[in-house]
């Protein structure tokens, strides 16, 4: 008896181990593209790379013929800077979209302004060299950041925008630990 109990918990865990497995086939990659379009990638591409630290890894153009057909635009093309934190097969890939026009909407101030993606979060080693570039570059800092997470004070936020408005949370040590 005991032993038809222990194969019959094998087989059940051997079958939701399957499902498990299969759930998680249906990705090839475990990396997220994200595309923001910017009204001006040169400034935004300098945001990115100079003050907020990422890397360019590349880059394409979509054309109007495929822009139509694949339903991205009615037509215009696109020139798409892509960005990491790390050069890295697997980190998270920022895409800078640009249309070769000006955005048409004013900037949102806040995260309540506008529906969809508003904010992306950045966890870090040590906020010293970003507060040193933002302050060379002489982006904003947000708020009355940085402020401390939690009692322990060990963790800060900082909060600024980009050139489009799209908000940039950075979390770690102000000094690196």
């Amino acid at each position: 008896m005991k032993t038809q109990s222990t194969f019959l918990l094998l087989i059940i865990l051997a079958i939701a181990g399957t499902g498990i497995s299969q759930a998680q086939s249906e990705f090839s990659s475990t990396t997220i593209g994200i595309g923001v379009v910017v009204s001006d990638l040169e400034r935004s591409l300098d945001f990115y790379t100079d003050v907020i630290g990422l890397k360019k890894v590349g880059g394409f153009d979509v054309s109007e013929d495929f822009a139509k057909k694949s339903g991205l635009t009615g037509g215009l093309p696109i020139k798409v800077v892509t960005l990491k934190l790390e050069d890295e097969p697997e980190a998270t890939q920022w895409k800078l979209m640009s249309f070769g026009k000006k955005a048409p909407d004013p900037l949102p101030r806040y995260v309540q302004d506008v529906v969809g993606m508003r904010f992306i979060t950045i966890i870090v080693t040590n906020l010293k060299p970003f507060l040193k570039r933002i302050n060379e570059h002489g982006v904003k800092l947000l708020g009355e950041t940085p402020v401390p997470l939690g009692s322990s004070g060990n963790s800060h936020f900082v909060l600024v925008s980009d050139p489009d408005g799209i908000l940039i949370e950075l979390i770690g040590p102000l000094e690196g630990e």
